[in-house]
């Protein structure tokens, strides 16, 4: 196994020249490749759809208010982001039962491990800024996890790549991680000193693990010269306007401050605030559901890749890597939109969770829980939408993830979850109408100038012919074709319309730099 014993001082001093392939340009760089012109992004089909799903939400309050009174929680703020804005919020309960003080958009939650994708982000923002690559093992900036004993002589070193996805072989840590959330960094680099067990060889498994986090706000520290929350505040929270985002409670003003509380003899006890430390890397950020929405829609405007200048503190490529799962597995969600019966594939992604359904629908979110709170949100890239909720009993995010999917039921019941579409790039559309052609005239210039070199080589022209007849002759005359379904830029399908069935063509384009037909199918439907 390899061992590392380089100080602090020496690596300050070498990494600004610890750039590899796999490190990407400095943050908002120029960047030196060409970009195609004829390039369309996919757009949403409805630019009134933010008027309309607010306007349709009035019963999401019930179902708040509902979660409330059946969960027994004191208090739940909420809201909903279309489009970049915040077109739906509320709150219901309380978020002090001395005062009775309610609960508003306003109202101050810790959010606990929904934090966990600051963190995250962080990370990525100095890893495009060439201060440090995801492979790095954390010892190399971490010193003191140099004497970690492994599992196995063929292990590889933990890295940062393994705390950001939870596969750093740590064994799962709630709730014990949730009670040192005011460690300082010395009592958290001491117990790391003193060894961690392992679970499982890293990079092998996910194993959920606050401590891999609180980790990864030492990097943080180390490689900034700012502590974990100077670096996240200045560098994310202000350039995305939250000011009213915070770390320690005290800093609070009592009437927007919700206090913990646990469910207990049928009553709500109060529950200790704890103060902000080491581990608020994985769960510190106190914030508001007004405050919390921008960094929802700071997230959902990496969508889609576009050409537009980039803005923000990190740029869209860089959140749409957060987005994407590693070790996915199934999971199934009774509560969730859909047919409860077929499994979603469910993975991690650099703090946050990343699902799919049967029907692709990508879902991007994180629960959190802390002694006194629960937290969840969603949002959901290709359709520019985003929930959230808060509250202020402990350990209650699946309650609000269920009441969050109660009210997206409502957008689709309304006909307003509806993704983007993406346009029809020049040379499907040219292609498009070279196929119909193709597949009734067979015209040999014609198909010297589609057709790829595998087309025929793959099926026979004599076959392909035959194929093409006996379907032209089943669907009678041919009167119009429908229009193009892009999959992607070279990708689609349409349908030939006839007075006696009608023919669905689909193609794909090679990646030459003319592209030509090196897929075709033809089917009577």
């Amino acid at each position: 196994m390899r061992t590392y014993t380089w100080s602090l001082s020496v690596l300050l001093l070498l990494l600004p020249a610890c750039k590899s392939p796999e490190a990407d340009p400095p943050e908002h760089a120029e960047q030196f490749f060409e970009v195609a012109e004829t390039y369309l992004p996919s757009v949403l089909p409805d630019p009134d759809r933010a008027a309309k799903i607010s306007a349709v939400l009035e019963d999401a309050h019930r179902i708040y208010r509902e979660s409330v009174e059946d969960n027994h929680l004191p208090g739940v703020a909420y809201g909903l982001v279309v489009n970049g804005q915040l077109v739906f919020s509320g709150g219901t309960g309380i978020i002090n039962s001395e005062s009775g003080e309610p609960v508003s958009s306003r109202s101050l939650f810790r959010i606990a491990s929904m934090s966990k994708s600051f963190t995250a982000m962080a990370i990525l923002k100095l890893r495009d800024e060439g201060k440090l690559l995801l492979e790095d093992p954390v010892s190399l900036i971490l010193p003191e996890l140099e004497e970690l004993v492994y599992l196995s002589r063929d292990a590889t070193p933990v890295s940062i790549r393994n705390l950001l996805t939870m596969t750093a072989g740590f064994p799962e840590d709630n709730p014990w991680g949730d009670r040192f959330l005011d460690f300082t960094d010395e009592e958290l680099m001491n117990l790391v000193k003193r060894g961690i067990s392992f679970s499982n060889i890293p990079s092998l498994h996910y194993e959920y693990s606050n401590l891999g986090y609180g980790l990864l706000g030492q990097i943080i520290g180390r490689i900034s010269g700012l502590s974990y929350q100077e670096y996240i505040s200045k560098e994310i929270l202000v350039p995305l306007g939250m000011t009213h985002t915070i770390w320690e409670y005290t800093e609070a003003a009592d009437e927007l401050l919700a206090l913990g509380y646990r469910r207990e003899d049928q009553q709500w006890k109060d529950e200790a605030l704890l103060h902000d430390g080491a581990f608020g890397a994985m769960g510190g950020l106190i914030t508001s559901i007004e405050d919390f929405s921008r960094y929802v829609s700071f997230h959902l405007q990496a969508w889609p890749p576009r050409n537009d200048p980039e803005g923000g503190p990190v740029k869209r490529s860089t959140l749409r890597e957060m987005h994407q799962m590693n070790h996915p597995r199934y999971w199934t969600d009774p509560d969730r939109f859909g047919p409860a019966e077929l499994p979603i594939m469910r993975g991690y992604g650099y703090g946050l969770v990343a699902m799919k359904d049967h029907e692709g629908v990508l879902e991007v979110g994180h629960n959190g829980g802390l002694p006194g709170f629960g937290s969840s949100y969603m949002f959901y890239p290709d359709y520019g939408i985003g929930i959230m909720a808060f509250s202020n009993l402990t350990y209650t995010g699946g309650n609000l993830r269920s009441a969050n999917y109660r009210v997206m039921k409502i957008l689709i019941n309304e006909g307003l979850f509806r993704a983007r579409e993406l346009p029809v790039s020049e040379i499907l559309r040219e292609r498009k109408e070279q196929v119909i052609r193709l597949i009734q005239e067979w015209d040999p210039e014609l198909e010297k100038e589609i057709v790829a070199a595998n087309l025929y080589p793959d099926l026979s022209r004599e076959r392909r012919m035959q194929e093409a007849r006996r379907l032209l002759d089943a669907a009678g005359t041919i009167s119009h074709s429908g229009p193009i379904k892009a999959e992607n830029q070279m990708r689609g399908s349409f349908v030939m319309y006839g007075d006696q069935a009608n023919i669905r063509v689909y193609f794909t384009l090679s990646p030459e730099p003319e592209p030509r037909v090196q897929w075709l199918t033809l089917e009577l439907i």
